[in-house]
């Protein structure tokens, strides 16, 4: 399959001029959105939330992965081997929370360039092509990439203590693990110290508290409300250990 995760959002024509490619050059290859609200021109905060989807994609998978503020700059556009993954898209850091957890990496630069290349548009008419033939089977080098070594990016944390996405329920995402918090963790979100719980449920309506969500990420979250607007987050507000 392909997989999509961007910053284009579901209204204009981005979304499905991007499928028409993928689908005219893969024909039979599956293309699911995996994600098209990842947070705008933001690629460290879209980077944490890729790394909590992408090891969900089956083996095989090729990830179409546009957050991309420097598009038509000289920032480089790669294509990057993860744990059986391949994953398309700019080196702009997008890609290294992943990769610092992956057991195996290995990075191309691509080289190939089309007829036709917008500047301002390379999910188009770089990025999806070079998708479409690596989920056909072809090798990157075939594809048109060689050897690459990206950008380091060693001030970004392994976790980020921020919000990272706040979802239409108004649960508010951060970039921590939960896996790398204590069981009984307390996480200052808000103004407010928030207890752990394991789901809704679990605690009295209108309260707020923290929970492992589905992709394994600290959220905050309010039973039958929304933390977004009951603590004020927003993309961005910090989240501490208490």
């Amino acid at each position: 399959m392909i997989a999509l995760f961007t910053d284009f959002g579901v209204e204009g024509p981005y979304v499905g001029q991007v499928k028409a490619v993928l689908l005219g050059m893969a024909p039979g290859v599956p293309v699911v959105d995996l994600m098209a609200d990842a947070p705008a021109c933001d690629p460290r905060r879209a980077g944490y939330l890729l790394a909590a989807l992408a090891p969900e994609m089956p083996a095989g998978a090729v990830l179409l992965c546009v957050v991309d503020p420097g598009v038509g700059t000289q920032r480089t556009p790669m294509v990057a081997e993860m744990d059986g993954r391949l994953l398309v898209g700019p080196d702009n850091g997008l890609f290294k929370p992943l990769s610092r957890r992956a057991s195996v990496t290995r990075f191309w630069e691509i080289t190939w360039r089309p007829q036709r290349l917008s500047a301002s548009f390379h999910g188009r008419d770089l990025f999806a092509p070079v998708a479409a033939r690596l989920a056909s089977g072809m090798v990157p080098e075939a594809a048109g990439c060689r050897p690459y070594i990206p950008g380091a990016r060693p001030d970004w944390p392994d976790d980020l203590a921020e919000i990272v996405y706040v979802d239409r329920f108004g649960n508010a995402m951060s970039g921590l693990r939960a896996a790398a918090l204590a069981p009984r963790a307390r996480l200052l979100a808000g103004g407010r110290e928030l207890p752990r719980a394991r789901t809704f449920g679990d605690v009295p309506a209108g309260e707020a508290f923290w929970y492992e969500n589905s992709c394994g990420l600290a959220e905050v979250a309010v039973n039958g409300g929304s933390a977004a607007r009951v603590l004020a987050l927003d993309v961005g507000a910090p989240v501490t250990v208490a």
